[in-house]
């Protein structure tokens, strides 16, 4: 087996990372610092608020850090109408990526038909202007059947990634986010289609490489600053 500690190099984890700003609290301030932070240390990828994305735009210019906007977050019940004018605006202020909660209620009531047009929706709007959808299942909340079964509507729906949580789904125990066991779920099924990201609850440069080595192309972390100065 490779060793996984020297098999990436800081720099090109660092590209992976979609770096969060999405707690209510967080101000102006805040997330200036957050995108200098992004800025020094390569990451690939700011993923904030929709009400953000144009002055996280304007922090960014000139880098190559892309800014991603959170649409129906985070619960994803926002009728499709709302998701998919969230997402027009987001583009129109220069966001590229578009992190999308599939409406979960929807999903495990059965009704696939209608949370495959809410994705769509949203694809829709962002395909003309070459953005990207991930398209957020929270996993904490779905059996493994249905995890695959929302894989495969997300890829009909034409998506781009499937992503496993935004951070704030719960159980009795407190925030549960990505996990091996619905990760290797999500690449046995689409893997070959369509990209899937792991977010929630990685914390080090260990679970990061963990989840990258597994197949991975992005990972979503609340503290890339720490995972990275967690590299050996």
């Amino acid at each position: 087996m490779p060793d996984r500690t020297v098999a990436r190099t800081v720099t090109d984890v660092a590209k992976t990372l979609d770096h969060a700003v999405l707690r209510p609290e967080l101000t102006r301030a805040d997330l200036a610092r957050h995108a200098a932070m992004c800025v020094e240390r390569g990451v690939g990828c700011l993923c904030v608020r929709s009400s953000d994305v144009a002055e996280a735009v304007r922090l960014l210019a000139g880098s190559p850090v892309v800014v991603a906007s959170v649409i129906g977050f985070p619960h994803g019940a926002s009728r499709p109408e709302v998701k998919t004018l969230e997402a027009r605006l987001a583009i129109a202020d220069g966001g590229r990526e578009l992190d999308m909660v599939m409406n979960i209620g929807l999903f495990r009531s059965g009704d696939a038909e209608a949370v495959e047009a809410d994705i769509a929706a949203v694809v829709a709007e962002a395909r003309p202007h070459g953005a990207l959808v991930k398209v957020i299942l929270e996993t904490c909340y779905l059996t493994p059947a249905e995890i695959a079964a929302a894989c495969r509507i997300a890829e009909r729906a034409g998506a781009d990634f499937v992503k496993t949580s935004t951070g704030f789904g719960m159980s009795a125990s407190g925030p549960i986010g990505a996990t091996p066991a619905a990760v290797r779920i999500m690449l046995d099924t689409v893997g070959g289609q369509l990209q899937v990201k792991a977010s929630g609850g990685i914390r080090t440069w260990d679970d990061a490489v963990m989840y990258l080595d597994m197949g991975c192309t992005r990972l979503g972390v609340g503290d890339a600053a720490a995972i990275l100065a967690d590299a050996p």
